[in-house]
């Protein structure tokens, strides 16, 4: 027995080390090996330069602006733009995302540098006419370090999920949830940048209900409103949505956008202060962490939500596969290790990512273009771009907001198609903008789940008749043409039953029993029936039956001659202690007044559970089991000498596919 063991576990090491197990592995966790060997520059080479070019052009004005999102200078946005893309070129499994500086992120980033380190924590006296004011360089500074050291932790989150195979965590984020989520996060993108517009100087506020209270003072504040800013703000903005739309009617016909955003921040617009170089690894501040953790949990998983659908919707579109763990990975070492280097947080950016598909990019060879381009502008003309026009950069926020505000329109278009799904995005929408981006993430994934508690809570619990000729079985007040097979009651739950719909389960089977008695009557099994033979049980007879029940019906017999359940728990997934216990008692209960109960449809899980759980004995044979609904119907019609031993089930030769189709409702 020890020699076996020892075999086993050389078979075992001798697998995992084999060179196929190793190729893959390598292979899984660094996909660039996979696919840059094999880089057709004569297929795939133009196409990647001219989107690598077009995309770090628009990597250049909004990463500046977005930097400001995150409360830290325009620089910091440039260097988020340029390392983090290098990592997930070498990691990342999706040939078409744009990964870099993104507003809801940026947003959520710069909500934690301002509750750390408020202005009110850096105080400095004005030498020239002693009053107090704001020490600027230490404040971003430490705002800085304190984005850097968010982005490190959000980063080792998220390679931990990805190395825990958690990618699934994201499918707790439903799609109404994060849109709603994003276009909340959009006001506070737009509410934040107000001050810029108007040059106006108001108070911090955090907490919930902040973003009022911001709105407030702002307008407390208009009456010094600085003229030039606003004047600045309106020519930008006109200017940025004309060029805009321009670059959309006429996309098929220009050879890439025109730079408008690039344009507006422009040299000549600019004060010269002082040369931009690239900031050496420092490691973060790890004191930081208890007080950003669930920040940067939150982060990441929004993050990861934002990147893993883009992937998904280009890899379908363009016929490859984008592994959800990997990805994970990937924006974790991104993250990880742009953090080092005082980024702040990423993901891809859907406007970005767009125009890297629509000129031409095939690989994440564009995305490495895109990084010299950026490169070669803090190197370079560093100078140019130190000192930003604040009011520009906002208003380049503004115009990419385009999409997330054009969400609003899935109001009507949920009020048509799923009631429940307009109101997990309406209260989304609503936690986000009163409570915060962290306690209103919270809050609405909560309110998510309760949703789905609810309707499992509430599910519509249904009688089943037969499509004549066929062995469907329908829900009868649904479609006028199926029969109730007299004296037998198929009842069916449209989700699974557990702990908290068991009562509820038991009291609509037992409402159904009691309509059931009192609405069909009359004998099914007749004298003549007994001496029939067995293969005469099949369809005719079911017809036979239906009739009976039929001329019952209209009032020719008063007895009770429900003599049968059948439960299909063909929607059941899995089974607990208290769906166990239900069942047992809906045997005993039933039983004790003559009624047989079988069960139908169940799974090989739920069967397994079952075993498991005890729930099969001497008054509960596994002979109550019945793979379709139709085999415990023939079953049931059979007379009690032959009751022990299942009819052949014999298909019809009807198609009933079609048939479904045509039943009226």
């Amino acid at each position: 027995g020890e020699n076996n063991n020892w075999c086993f576990f050389i078979h075992l090491l001798e697998y995992l080390c084999s060179v196929p197990k190793l190729k893959r592995s390598v292979l899984g966790f660094l996909p660039v090996l996979s696919w840059l060997p094999r880089y057709s520059l004569r297929d795939n080479a133009l196409g990647d330069l001219t989107s690598g070019i077009s995309v770090g052009i628009m990597h250049l004005p909004q990463g500046m602006a977005y930097a400001l999102l995150a409360s830290v200078p325009p620089v910091f946005g440039l260097y988020t733009s340029f390392y983090p893309v290098l990592v997930y070129f070498i990691f990342g499994t999706s040939r078409h995302i744009s990964i870099g500086t993104f507003a809801v992120i940026s947003i959520m980033i710069g909500s934690v540098t301002e509750k750390l380190a408020p202005d009110s924590n850096f105080p400095s006296l004005n030498e020239t006419n002693g009053t107090g004011g704001v020490d600027l360089a230490a404040r971003d500074a430490y705002r800085v370090q304190i984005a850097a050291s968010t982005t490190v932790l959000c980063g080792l989150f998220q390679i931990l999920l990805g190395m825990m195979r958690f990618g699934f965590v994201v499918t707790y984020l439903s799609e109404p949830l994060v849109r709603g989520y994003m276009t909340g996060a959009a006001t506070h993108v737009v509410a934040s940048q107000l001050k810029y517009v108007f040059g106006i100087d108001p108070a911090r506020f955090s907490g919930p209900l902040s973003q009022v209270y911001l709105l407030i003072d702002i307008c407390r504040l208009l009456p010094e409103t600085n003229i030039g800013a606003l004047v600045v703000s309106l020519v930008a903005l006109v200017v940025l949505i004309t060029v805009k739309e321009l670059n959309t009617c006429y996309e098929k016909k220009l050879p890439m956008p025109i730079p408008i955003e690039l344009i507006v921040v422009s040299p000549q617009h600019l004060t010269m202060i002082s040369v931009i170089l690239l900031k050496p690894p420092s490691p973060p501040d790890i004191s930081l962490w208890g007080s950003v953790v669930g920040d940067a949990f939150a982060v990441a998983i929004v993050g990861y939500a934002i990147n893993i659908s883009l992937g998904k919707t280009f890899g379908l579109k363009h016929g490859y596969k984008v592994d959800s763990n990997q990805e994970l990975v990937a924006l974790g070492l991104s993250n990880t290790a742009g953090g080092f280097f005082q980024c702040y947080a990423v993901t891809s950016s859907l406007s970005r990512s767009l125009i890297q598909e629509s000129t031409g990019g095939k690989t994440q060879v564009a995305g490495v273009i895109s990084s010299v381009i950026v490169l070669v502008t803090v190197l370079q003309l560093g100078t140019l771009f130190e000192e930003l026009p604040k009011a520009v950069l906002a208003c380049i926020v503004f115009v990419n907001l385009k999409g997330m505000f054009r969400q609003f329109l899935d109001i009507p278009a949920l009020w048509k198609s799923n009631k429940v799904d307009l109101m997990v995005w309406l209260v989304t929408l609503v936690c986000t903008v009163l409570l915060n981006l962290d306690i209103g993430l919270a809050a609405s994934i909560a309110f998510s789940l309760l949703t789905v508690i609810f309707r499992s809570q509430l599910p519509r619990y249904s009688i089943l008749g037969r499509v004549p000729g066929t062995e469907l079985y329908l829900d009868t007040d649904t479609y006028e043409e199926v029969k109730e097979i007299p004296g037998v009651i198929i009842f069916r739950s449209s989700t699974t039953m557990y702990y908290t719909n068991a009562e509820l389960y038991l009291d609509a089977l037992l409402e159904k029993v009691v309509s059931g008695c009192v609405c069909v009557s009359g004998c099914v099994c007749t004298g003549s029936d007994q001496d029939s033979e067995i293969g005469s049980y099949g369809d005719n007879h079911i017809t036979q039956a239906a009739s009976t029940g039929s001329e019952s019906e209209s009032g020719k017999s008063a007895d009770n001659s429900t003599h049968t359940i059948i439960l299909d728990l063909s929607t059941a997934s899995f089974v607990d202690t208290v769906t166990v216990k239900i069942l047992k008692n809906i045997f005993r209960d039933y039983k004790e007044i003559g009624i047989d109960v079988y069960l139908a449809g169940c799974q090989v899980c739920v069967v397994e559970q079952l075993s498991i759980a005890g729930f099969f004995c001497e008054s509960i044979p596994k002979s109550c089991l019945f793979a379709t609904v139709h085999d415990a119907v023939l079953h049931s019609l059979r007379p009690r000498h032959y009751a022990s031993s299942p009819p052949p089930v014999t298909m019809p030769s009807t198609q009933w596919l079609p048939l479904v189709s045509s039943l009226s409702l």
